[in-house]
């Protein structure tokens, strides 16, 4: 038979291991997007959703595109700006962020 106490130790170490110690960490330093030429020539408009990993120096790592309408677009300079965030060193972890392209 199991114990009851044994079985909450057991999935809650389990919980630790499962979520990163700094999800979701948030810039200190954020650089806008340009927008594309010929997407504000052409009056368009839309969103990107990225996800990135951050290193224990504060510098991002990868930039991953995961949504983005219209596709093609803005995709480029939303990872471009991203890539130059800065966070606080030892910050590392992951995070999401929706960047809004608006005329």
């Amino acid at each position: 038979m199991r114990h009851p106490f044994l079985l909450a130790a057991t999935t809650a170490l389990a919980l630790v291991f499962a979520v990163p110690a700094h999800a979701d960490v948030k810039p200190i330093k954020r650089v806008d997007p340009v927008y594309p030429a010929d997407a504000a020539r052409a009056g368009t408009s839309g969103f990107v959703e990225v996800e990135y990993t951050v290193d224990a120096s504060g510098k991002v790592a990868s930039v991953s595109v995961l949504n983005a309408k219209p596709a093609r677009t803005f995709e480029s300079a939303a990872v471009k700006a991203v890539k130059q965030w800065q966070f606080a060193a030892g910050a590392g972890g992951r995070g999401k962020v929706r960047l809004d392209f608006k005329l």
